[in-house]
């Protein structure tokens, strides 16, 4: 069993695409990890979808053995995600470290990202090791970029280390940094076991496979365990480390990082941010982690209602490998049966739709994004409305509120004019313009979720040519005139395109709404008639003309009334058609919504 002196815990944190990945496949290679034939760019990123889109999604776990000053040392890198929706993921592989690596791209600098992963790594006092990426880019800027670490961390300049992950330079002063300055981990190998659970994944043939880190006491094979939060106990059939596979192991003592394997079937009984004890010497819970909150709400249903229950078998095998995915049943007139789901942002819901469809062969049609509102009712009442359908009458409602949101932008100077219009337009008010460097500005604004959750990012990245990055957390509720749009097809309500929204914007919003729906919705036999209320009011109108025959081509010449009387004829037959006839909505129809600007 390793001494604990000689374990080094750290993670990599970053902005999007400041090479973590990258870096963390040059210290697997350089540490002699990996072999050159398991050898490829991101090794870390086993899902096809990190690979495609070149993102992180996941946190993976990695051991790796270095020798140094001959001495041997065992170091468990965890490389976190970068983008904003996974930060979650960050802040669980944040608590079970001791020193993180600060990657700053030389060509970009500082962005948002940066800094907050920065401040959550700073809460957990971890040692922060900057290192400057890509220096071998010819667009880098190394000693600017050096100034504004300095500047953020307050760090010696000769502590920033330089590095190319992808020519491989700076990897052993890495690795002698995180020996040197990242303190081992503290903890008591003979008081009751405490081992933090900090992911899970789901295994077909072996069921869940738990990712722990043990910060008191030893756990060992064939121990009994004890989930503290779920109450549940276990037997330890299979412990180990986690090398690129899995590598079974006797024992895992104090401040390391393993796996356990229990024949753990349902997923629910698996909390990320639990505690492991034994059953026979029961130890506290680890504190400071609290359960994930949603930020944007939507409908998943299969687009072939009988494949409800292998969609809730799907979701629950998701939930395993992405913690933060919470879900609940729900009905609809239009869609039938299907799920309410809660994600962190609008990448992590593409996500879950991209993953449902390939590792699960599932068809899903996503209804309109929402965010989570609150409405005080006269009773005195405060309900939680998570979708459009849950909306309150408004006779019976004091008030609603919506989340806000503190927003940080940090972007070229030049953009600043164009960025704050857009701010303003999505109703955000600006709190603070700080100049970091001459041409680096970093925005404040507070703003209303809902008016981020659909294409603000996009629209961001477009007026500053790429450059801005964004970075925002929830600071609470704040009272809003916002109203329940309904669409309606030839009178009847279709809830799934309902959406709320400010009153202010209701109008254009129905508009726009209408004139998509027009595009979209075949022609049938009869006239349909496209309408936007709002309660009562209708606040916009489109009509899709029918398809008719003509049944005139067999009269030619004679009396007008012999025409007007085959006219009178296919009249009525259309009448009788609306009655009975329905409209069906393509699935192109529900995700219009997300395009309507």
């Amino acid at each position: 069993m390793k001494e604990m002196q000689n374990i080094r815990n750290f993670c990599i944190i970053a902005h999007i695409d400041h090479g973590k990945s990258t870096l963390a496949d040059r210290l697997l290679e350089f540490t002699g990890t990996l072999t050159q034939r398991q050898m490829m760019a991101q090794v870390l990123d086993n899902m096809d979808l990190e690979r495609e889109k070149g993102i992180t999604i996941k946190a993976h776990a990695i051991q790796m053995n270095y020798s140094f000053g001959g001495k041997e040392y065992v170091l468990n890198l965890i490389d976190t995600p970068g983008h904003v929706d996974f930060s979650y993921e960050v802040s669980r592989s944040i608590a079970a470290c001791e020193g993180a690596l600060l990657v700053v791209d030389a060509a970009q600098g500082i962005e948002a990202q940066t800094i907050s992963n920065l401040y959550l790594a700073l809460e957990h006092n971890l040692e922060i090791i900057p290192v400057l990426n890509k220096i071998d880019l010819p667009a880098a800027m190394p000693e600017e970029v050096t100034d504004q670490i300095v500047d953020l961390i307050g760090c010696p300049r000769e502590s920033v280390i330089k590095a190319s992950a992808k020519e491989g330079v700076g990897i052993r002063e890495i690795l002698e940094a995180v020996i040197n300055r990242i303190p081992p981990p503290k903890g008591n190998s003979n008081a009751p076991l405490q081992a933090m659970i900090f992911d899970s994944v789901f295994n077909s043939f072996r069921g869940i496979e738990v990712y722990f880190r043990v910060f008191n006491g030893v756990i060992r094979k064939n121990d009994k365990v004890k989930f503290v939060n779920t109450g549940m106990e276990y037997n330890a059939d299979e412990i180990g480390v986690l090398k690129l596979d899995k590598v079974p192991a006797g024992e895992i003592g104090t401040g390391n990082v393993g796996y356990l394997i229990s024949g753990i079937k349902v997923a629910s009984e698996v909390k990320v941010g639990d505690t492991i004890t034994e059953v026979a010497r029961p130890g506290e819970a680890i504190k400071g982690f609290e359960n994930v909150k949603p930020m944007v709400f939507a409908g998943i249903y299969p687009v072939d209602t009988t494949e409800f229950e292998e969609l809730r078998a799907s979701m629950e095998k998701l939930q395993l490998n992405d913690a933060s995915l919470v879900w609940e049943p729900e009905t609809s007139a239009a869609l039938g049966f299907g799920f309410r789901c809660g994600f962190l942002g609008m990448l992590h819901m593409e996500i879950i739709q991209e993953r449902l469809e390939r590792e699960f062969d599932m068809t899903v049609i996503t209804t309109v994004p929402s965010v989570q509102f609150r409405a005080l009712l006269t009773s005195g009442e405060v309900v939680e409305i998570n979708a459009p359908s849950e909306m309150p009458d408004p006779t019976r409602t004091q008030f609603i509120e919506e989340p806000f949101i503190a927003a940080q932008i940090i972007s070229k100077a030049e953009y600043v004019g164009a960025i704050i219009s857009l701010c303003i337009d999505k109703r955000g008010e600006i709190k603070n313009q700080v100049y970091l460097t001459s041409d680096r500005v970093e925005l404040s604004f507070d703003m209303p979720l809902s008016e981020i959750v659909f294409d603000f990012f996009d629209k961001l990245k477009t007026i500053s040519r790429g450059y801005a990055s964004l970075d925002y957390h929830l600071i609470g509720f704040r009272e809003s005139d916002m109203v329940k749009l309904d669409v309606m097809l030839n009178g009847d309500k279709v809830d799934a395109l309902s959406a709320i929204v400010h009153r202010s914007k209701s109008y254009d919003w129905g508009r726009k709404l209408c004139e998509k729906l027009k595009e979209l919705i075949p022609r049938q036999q009869f006239e349909i008639a496209i309408q936007a209320a709002i309660g009562q009011k209708i606040v916009s109108r489109e009509t899709i003309s029918a398809l008719r025959k003509n049944v005139l081509a067999k009269c030619y010449g004679g009396d007008i009334s012999r025409k007007r009387k085959l006219l009178e004829k296919q009249k009525k037959g259309k009448k009788r058609m609306r009655q009975v006839g329905n409209v069906e909505v393509p699935q192109e129809a529900f995700m219009a919504v997300l395009k309507i600007n």
